[in-house]
């Protein structure tokens, strides 16, 4: 490979949420951090390189969106999803999130329904009724680890009147890559029921194992007329801090009124590093982001097969799609906020808890893995020997040795 992804970095002074604020929410900074989702790697070098050349000419004003930009995101969809994309319905955001909520706050009404699909990406509900919106689920069907959408319940849900379905595609935290067919069954029954379609693709380029990404928007023509496409260079090249994303409408009716809340809120506008960093990762990032992949898999095969052999009580299954494991702790007979307790004082692990991701969630624990092999190797470890420690004492406590 030409890149290390061995190499560990110092994030001291990082300003890193992953480090920084860890003892704020687990209440202990000697933990193994491997909660947030980006990645301990350096970006690309032609990343690296366009930024410093940028930084060099020394003045940061308001700063103008090239053709290329969007130009860059166009190439990149159809040479990986053969999805050819319209410029002109594009628009920009500062992250995903902030794209939801701008989506929320233009066209949701106070007690307008959002279907949602727990266990999902927590902020999905957070942003829904941060806005006077009511969250409606449809909870994924867990068989032997691998998740399946309830079509009967969508069914029956879609009829009750919502507005907008928010579809994560692939899916955090159970790591699904929907198929076509899924993806188009979902879509019929939205526009039979005159729903739109939110469909987040943020994490659609982190392909595991030869499995293929479908956008929503692609399916079809008349997919596309329903559908508002989610996306962002950031977790496909660990870019989150420039806070940059792309959203794909429609049509320009929705365009234009969202964009004329980014104007009101003076957010229309990239920073004078966004800019750069987008359109290279799409242009000349490539050999990173593919050796970055092989090696996201090679940790993910560590990870499944060390938990397998030396964690059995705790059960993992190899993810479709991301680079953030869905650990089944439910044989440790912990569930709830003494889970939790168990992951940071027991293995000083920082993860998150799988409650926050909604119904289905409890008893789970969601890990990232996108880090050194080292840093992995130490925590499976650490989490080893916690589960071993906790066993032992409650053997202890239940033979009265």
């Amino acid at each position: 490979m030409k890149y290390n992804f061995d190499e560990i970095i110092d994030r001291s002074n990082n300003y890193a949420v992953k480090y920084d604020e860890t003892k704020e929410k687990f209440g202990r900074d000697d933990l193994i951090p491997l909660w947030i989702a980006d990645m301990d790697f350096k970006a690309a070098d032609p990343i690296i390189n366009a930024l410093q050349e940028r930084a060099m000419q020394g003045i940061y004003g308001y700063t103008s969106r090239p053709i290329e930009y969007f130009e860059a995101i166009k190439k990149w969809q159809l040479e990986k999803n053969n999805w050819e994309v319209d410029t002109s319905l594009m628009s920009h955001a500062l992250g995903v999130l902030p794209m939801l909520a701008n989506l929320m706050h233009t066209f949701l009404e106070k007690g307008d329904k959002v279907i949602i699909q727990p266990p999902v990406f927590h902020e999905f509900k957070n942003v829904i009724e941060a806005w006077g919106g009511e969250v409606v689920t449809n909870q994924l069907i867990e068989n032997n680890g691998r998740y399946y959408i309830d079509f009967d319940d969508l069914r029956n849900k879609a009829k009750q009147g919502a507005k907008f379905m928010i579809v994560c595609n692939p899916h955090n935290p159970v790591g699904r890559v929907w198929s076509k067919e899924e993806l188009e069954a979902i879509a019929n029954i939205c526009i039979e029921n005159n729903i739109t379609i939110i469909s987040d693709e943020i994490y659609s380029d982190i392909m595991l194992w030869g499995n293929k990404h479908t956008p929503m928007a692609s399916i079809s023509e008349e997919i596309r007329k329903h559908t508002i496409t989610c996306t962002s260079s950031t977790k496909t090249f660990n870019l989150a801090g420039l806070q940059v994303a792309t959203v794909i409408f429609p049509n320009l009716n929705m365009k234009n009124q969202y964009d004329a809340i980014l104007k009101k809120i003076e957010t229309y506008r990239n920073n004078a590093f966004s800019i750069v960093a987008n359109t290279i990762a799409f242009t000349e990032g490539k050999e990173w982001f593919l050796e970055a992949t092989t090696y996201i898999e090679e940790n993910i095969k560590y990870a499944v097969d060390y938990i397998n052999s030396n964690i059995p009580q705790i059960k993992v299954s190899i993810p479709d799609s991301t680079y953030l494991l869905w650990l089944d702790c439910r044989n440790l007979n912990l569930a709830g906020d003494d889970l939790v307790d168990f992951f940071v004082n027991k293995a000083r692990l920082a993860l998150n808890d799988g409650r926050l991701f909604g119904d289905g969630g409890d008893g789970y624990m969601r890990i990232n893995i996108a880090c050194p092999r080292k840093i992995l190797e130490k925590a499976l470890y650490q989490l080893e020997n916690a589960v071993d420690s906790y066993n032992f004492e409650k053997y202890q406590l239940i033979s009265g040795c």
